[in-house]
């Protein structure tokens, strides 16, 4: 069986992040979703196992202490982290994979797993950022100003990243996504080792 490709898709907070990869593993059932650990609180839908692993600090650092995190971050006050042997397990079933992360975690990915994609997503403009903030209605005006302050410094490491999505148009956007993960899959070393004998027929 061929590994699955792991794909790392980064994005400042409010760029629809969360919302093109829900849409792309309703469109693509060869994708998962890496769930991971969180000690921050679930937001108003979020369901635990789905969304985030949500857990204490205390077990977070015993996690962490036990090297259980291929990559692990602490953003807005807040740690997370990504169990490496579900990764290592997923890859190996041949399932491609979503890491949904921010780009600290994503360059501990690339030191362990150089092969992976790495995706950021863009707003179109700073205003457009704002005002998704603003109507998710879940921050008070100081948070977000402290978000769009931090979405500057995100947006400084895009050039770490290997595709770059703008999200303008929603539809747009998880059409791009799904691109690069299906031409992934058709690069010549992967089509070489799952279609060998047609190959061999055919020269």
């Amino acid at each position: 069986m061929i590994a699955g490709n792991l794909f790392v898709i980064s994005a400042p907070s409010g760029a629809g992040k969360t919302s093109l990869v829900r849409e792309v593993l309703q469109a693509d059932n060869r994708v998962r979703l890496s769930v991971s650990y969180t000690t921050r609180a679930p937001r108003p839908g979020e369901v635990e196992g789905r969304d985030y692993h949500f857990i204490s600090r205390e077990r977070f650092q015993q996690m962490l202490d036990h090297g259980d995190f291929v990559e692990s971050a602490k953003v807005y006050d807040n740690y997370y982290g990504t169990s490496q042997r579900w990764l290592e397990g997923a890859m190996r079933e041949g399932s491609d994979i979503i890491l949904e992360i921010d780009w600290q975690g994503a360059a501990q990915v690339r030191r362990i797993f150089p092969e992976a994609s790495g995706i950021f997503i863009l707003p179109p403009s700073l205003e457009t950022l704002k005002q998704r903030l603003i109507g998710r209605r879940q921050d008070s005006a100081e948070i977000i100003a402290h978000r769009l302050a931090a979405a500057r410094e995100d947006i400084r490491h895009v050039g770490e990243f290997d595709y770059v999505i703008i999200n303008n148009d929603f539809n747009v956007a998880a059409q791009d996504l799904l691109a690069i993960f299906r031409a992934r899959r058709l690069e010549l070393s992967r089509q070489s080792v799952r279609h060998t004998a047609l190959i061999q027929e055919l020269t």
